[in-house]
């Protein structure tokens, strides 16, 4: 497997990475992470846009067949210019119920995210092929986004934020407390099944998870 290209520069300034992300532009070919002064950018490679992209699919089938909306923000940046902290996840979600649309995504055709204002994702999906040199549990938490995903040599870990940290659980708070510890045989059986079929088959599983459990 190639390895994920990533540069770490350290004493950067608040400016130089505001910078950075101006001049790379919102084209998603680059993740950059900034916190104490240190920066971080990783290229991602074809595994891990395919693992990703795969993900996107499963978290589109959850929240279809648990009556759930989802508003699909990319790699969208996320920053906080008083806590000089910014980041570029692999991909953020805002996961919820119908009733906080307008709240979540108003109706001007240009929507702003205030996150200082709490307005912040609440799913946030992370590929490490490689461990990453810049801790981000300490960035997504300040941030306030409530769950992490971490897929990562093939597990799928969980964490749910807690009075600040991040704990490690089995199951999805977000998504109605289902297993998704075993959504990584979905994932390799995408490479004999073909990605549509293994979306089928998580459809299909799914719904005997949520038979289960009423």
């Amino acid at each position: 497997m190639v390895s994920t290209e990533r540069v770490l520069l350290r004493n950067i300034s608040w400016q130089t990475f505001e910078g950075v992300l101006s001049d790379m532009g919102e084209d998603g070919a680059s993740r950059l992470t900034y916190g104490q002064k240190t920066m971080e950018i990783i290229v991602p490679n074809l595994f891990h846009e395919y693992w990703n992209r795969l993900i996107e699919f499963f978290i589109f089938v959850l929240a279809e067949e648990l009556s759930l909306d989802i508003l699909p923000l990319g790699s969208v940046t996320l920053k906080r210019q008083d806590l000089q902290i910014g980041i570029v996840p692999d991909s953020c979600y805002y996961v919820y119920h119908e009733g906080y649309r307008k709240k979540i995504f108003p109706s001007s055709p240009n929507p702003s995210f205030d996150l200082q204002e709490n307005i912040v994702p609440n799913l946030v999906v992370e590929i490490d092929l490689d461990d990453s040199s810049l801790d981000k549990f300490p960035i997504y938490s300040a941030l306030g986004v409530a769950e992490l995903w971490r897929y990562n040599q093939g597990i799928l870990h969980i964490y749910q934020l807690l009075d600040g940290e991040y704990i490690q659980c089995h199951n999805s708070p977000l998504f109605a407390q289902l297993p998704l510890i075993g959504v990584p045989k979905f994932l390799e059986e995408s490479q004999k099944l073909g990605v549509m079929g293994v979306v089928r088959n998580f459809r299909q599983w799914v719904r005997i998870m949520l038979g289960s459990n009423k």
